[in-house]
């Protein structure tokens, strides 16, 4: 048997090449996990301020309102009512248990929990998440057990202590503003607006603000004999904790308004306050109430009780839209005062002519002119409810006439308190937008001039959309104009690398085109001889005209070219 030969053996076939694994793509922002993305939604920190402030916000106001119905479980004539507040308990134990499942699924990704070898097992005994057990356990153990375990509702009362989860965290940075300062610059901070009141100070706001409301409405409720025939005793509690709230609000300010640069002097400043609108609504928010208490036995003073609606006007202070209307007010005085002036000289001419003309026709009616005054507002202001009207033809005619002027008339007040809060609307938008531009001066908006922003867009009653389109458009304009602007500053083209890069080439363009200026040489001959102008300078001009090197000949072109023949030599003449 012959050997095959090189060219008959059949190669082997060639094992085929393994790919490698293919790697991974990066996770894109749409490919994380669902945890991630309720966590970020609710709980991740954004630019310094929590993007759950709204969503904390809701949280609180059901707690409270749980608390109140709890409260109101306890009075007998709300029995009725009772399948209602059930109701809102079962809502409410449904919220509560969601937000704890929710927290549960995203503790891993919360920092507080995140490190730890077990997550979830260290927030399940962590101080919040035994609160938010300790809410909505009762419930279910009343749900299911067979034996009465309506002891456990008092456990309902542990809710508020999940308030707490908000407040820390201002009581925390209150302390750190005011590390260092006294007692009653502390108090100062907490009742006034200042730089050291943070987050703290708004929420004190909102809880007087509550009570407010909830005083005025109690007080509204009293004028229901039915209602109070049946909760006079709740009444008289509720108005008495309100009154200690306002009391303890009262002493505070009046103790450290001297912190403020308008009372600085300790007798005299306090003094001033005193005399101040707001601490006078203050006073007599208060005063009625221990009045009652202390001379109710010589004296009927239940028409006091009235007063405490003076409270309403706290409101006031915590609202910047009574400011400007009181701004508007005082700058349109002159106008208003002129048209007040005409309208009462009109009212008295028109009651006078009303008597007048009616006063033998209708002698019970049109009695006198004051009573006729009544008449001449109410045909003026094209109220006419008919109690008092004309019979006589003049009479009819003159009140005709006079509704007519008095449409007009009347619309002038209104007309120009109209103009005026527009143009106050658009001055406080300005000077938002003169405040941004100041601070994008350097180029970006830092946490600190973005709270400030936001506190002057709240004191001027702008809403948050409002706010981010004037961000929006004041980063764009000033884009635009460092642009287009020689000169920029430093800081901006180093937070900016791109529009650093393109004044660069804008600028390198035109010098290109100085340098190419028919009179170059003159340019030169005033870089040369001027003292302003530095080495470098003078290096970048001389760069610019320096001549272009010849390009050298590439070696093929060399052997291509033919050679030159040399003339040849003329042969020397013979002798």
């Amino acid at each position: 048997m012959s050997t095959p030969t090189k060219d008959e053996t059949t190669e082997a076939p060639k094992p085929a090449l393994k790919t490698p694994p293919a790697k991974a793509a990066p996770k894109t922002p749409a490919s994380r996990p669902l945890r991630r993305i309720i966590y970020d939604w609710l709980y991740k920190p954004k630019d310094g301020v929590p993007t759950s402030k709204k969503f904390e916000d809701w949280l609180s106001i059901l707690i409270i309102a749980n608390i109140a119905s709890m409260i109101l479980e306890t009075i007998p004539a709300l029995a009725p009512f009772e399948r209602w507040l059930n109701f809102f308990e079962l809502v409410s134990i449904v919220i509560f248990t969601a937000e704890y499942l929710v927290r549960l699924l995203v503790a891993p990704e919360d920092p507080d929990f995140k490190e730890a070898a077990h997550p979830r097992l260290k927030y399940l005994f962590s101080f919040f998440a035994i609160i938010d057990a300790l809410v909505i356990v009762p419930f279910y153990m009343g749900s299911l057990a067979t034996f009465d375990l309506r002891f456990l509702r008092i456990l309902r009362l542990l809710r508020l202590l999940k308030l707490l989860r908000t407040l820390l965290p201002a009581f925390e940075e209150f302390r750190h503003l005011n590390e260092g300062r006294t007692f009653r610059q502390r108090i100062h901070a907490l009742v006034f607006p200042s730089p050291y009141g943070g987050v703290l100070h708004h929420y004190y706001d909102l809880f007087v603000v509550v009570w407010v409301l909830i005083s005025v409405l109690a007080v509204i409720l009293e004028s229901v004999d039915s209602i109070y025939y049946n909760l006079s005793v709740e009444f008289v509690l509720l108005d008495a904790i309100a009154v200690l709230v306002f009391s303890f609000e009262y002493l505070m300010r009046f103790y450290s308004c001297v912190e403020e640069p308008r009372f600085k002097r300790l007798i005299v400043g306090r003094i001033s306050y005193v005399t101040k609108p707001a601490a006078i609504i203050d006073f007599l928010a208060i005063i009625p109430f221990f009045l009652e208490v202390f001379l109710h036995h010589l004296i009927d003073l239940r028409f006091l009780r009235s007063f405490r609606l003076m409270r309403l006007f706290k409101l006031a202070r915590y609202t910047g839209s009574t400011n400007t209307l009181f701004t508007i007010i005082r700058r349109e005085a002159p106008i208003l005062a002129t048209s007040a002036f005409t309208l009462m000289l009109l009212v008295v001419l028109v009651a006078s002519l009303g008597y007048l003309f009616e006063h033998e026709a209708q002698p019970d009616k049109f009695e006198n002119i004051p009573t006729a005054i009544y008449w001449a507002v109410i045909t003026l202001a094209s109220v006419g409810y008919g109690d008092i009207s004309p019979v006589t033809p003049m009479g009819r005619f003159m009140t005709t006439l006079m509704a007519l002027i008095g449409l007009g008339l009347f619309a002038i007040p209104a007309s120009i308190l109209s103009s005026a809060f527009t143009q106050e609307l658009q001055s406080q938008r300005q000077a938002v937008e003169n405040q941004l531009f100041e601070m994008l001066d350097d180029g970006v908006l830092s946490d600190e001039e973005h709270e400030e922003v936001e506190k002057l867009a709240r004191k001027m009653n702008m809403s948050e959309d409002q706010l981010e389109i004037l961000i929006d458009k004041a980063k764009r304009e000033t884009d635009e104009r460092a642009r287009n602007d020689i000169f920029i500053p430093a800081d901006y083209l180093m937070a900016h690398a791109n529009i650093a890069a393109a004044q660069f080439r804008v600028l390198f363009e035109q010098i290109k085109r100085i340098a190419h200026l028919p009179n170059a040489p003159d340019v030169a001959r005033h870089l040369l001889t001027s003292h302003d102008v530095g080495e470098a300078e003078r290096a970048l001009w001389h760069s610019l005209h320096k001549p272009a090197p010849k390009a050298p000949t590439p070696p093929e072109a060399k052997k291509a070219a033919p050679k030159k023949k040399s003339p040849p030599k003329p042969k020397p003449a013979s002798s």
